[in-house]
């Protein structure tokens, strides 16, 4: 069990070098994009980083987190705890073209002043692991499956052509 609190920033070449590894929490309500995409969250985010050189010399940082998250129900909009984790691995770069040099195995990171907002970071990921659909099981759920549809289906009065070039066909007065 994680108990320690993980720093905003941090050293990235620095910890890469000495081949160093962090782990700890972050405090969800700290994520301010997390929050305007589904609610403000309570809890705790664990964050396990390794930062090192691989074999071509790229720093890189292998990262996993794991969050429990209160994600709104997409049938009722309540709220529902959801596990979410991932894992990444990032290259470090400082600048937008040696970004573009990195394999596609690695997403970029900017590091700007050797300096390495780690509470973006985290955000990002947490952010790009969220499920696109998040919905109760109907038996769970306020709203059901009768209720998300109209029920019967409007009728046309006239039946609908079996083709668009039926219409023409009348119109030229051709049967």
């Amino acid at each position: 069990m994680l108990t320690s609190r993980l720093p905003n920033r941090v050293e990235p070449y620095r910890l890469a070098a000495r081949g160093e590894s962090l782990s700890g929490l972050m405090a969800l309500d700290q994520f301010e994009r997390l929050a305007e995409q589904v609610g403000a969250q309570a809890g705790d985010c664990q964050v396990w980083l390794d930062f090192g050189i691989d074999a071509q010399g790229r720093r890189e940082i292998r990262g996993r987190l794991e969050a429990e998250l209160q994600l709104p129900c997409r049938r009722c909009l309540e709220p529902m705890a959801q596990h979410v984790e991932s894992e990444f691995l990032l290259g470090m770069v400082s600048s937008d073209a040696l970004a573009a040099e990195l394999p596609s195995t690695h997403e970029p990171v900017l590091v700007e002043n050797e300096q390495l907002n780690l509470l973006a970071v985290v955000e990002d990921e947490l952010i790009l692991s969220l499920p696109q659909v998040v919905y109760h099981d109907e038996a769970h759920c306020r709203v059901s499956r009768d209720q998300l549809s109209s029920g019967e289906e409007a009728e046309s009065s006239e039946p609908t052509p079996a083709s668009p070039f039926e219409v023409l066909r009348h119109l030229k007065g051709k049967s």
